[in-house]
């Protein structure tokens, strides 16, 4: 195991609201999780473009820049699209569904849905339990994932023979 693979995962919460965002924080801080901050979805792409963070916890509505646009920009941008994106929101999760399916019919017909998704406010336990089944997850979006561990896999086996 290199010494990059042993790095703890690095999330970033993405939230307006201040006691929310060091919740979170604390959270995935608890779960041995490394964490960055960020209030808005312009602050939160410059961090993520700068850190290329495991898992980002995105609130919906914010000032400046609100996290649909964020999830968007995310998701049409080649060295981002594959960034595992957990809503946390007021928003059910049949509005944001619904709300999604209408940005998908218009001008961002390609963008993606979020990999993941709580609404406000999330319990401590229910928060480590998405973010470990987000990050457990290996999804089209991640082939490459998939293709290392079938490549260690078949190394393994003829090894062995």
């Amino acid at each position: 195991m290199s010494a990059a693979d042993a790095r703890p995962p690095l999330f970033l919460v993405v939230d307006d609201e201040m006691h929310l965002r060091l919740f979170i924080k604390a959270v995935f801080e608890s779960g041995g999780f490394t964490v960055g901050t960020a209030k808005n979805g312009k602050e939160g792409l410059a961090w993520i473009r700068a850190n290329r963070p495991d898992l980002v916890s995105l609130d919906l509505m914010m000032p400046e820049q609100g996290g649909i646009r964020l999830l968007q920009q995310l998701r049409s941008d080649p060295d981002l699209a594959k960034t595992k994106v957990m809503v946390v929101s007021a928003i059910d999760d049949a509005t944001f569904a619904h709300a999604m399916s209408l940005v998908k019919a218009g001008k961002y017909e390609g963008i993606a849905s979020a990999d993941g998704y709580l609404e406000k406010p999330p319990t401590a336990e229910a928060i480590l339990d998405e973010a470990n089944r987000i990050l457990d997850q290996t999804d089209a979006r991640h082939p490459g994932d998939t293709q290392k561990y079938e490549e260690d896999t078949h190394a393994e086996e003829n090894h062995d023979s």
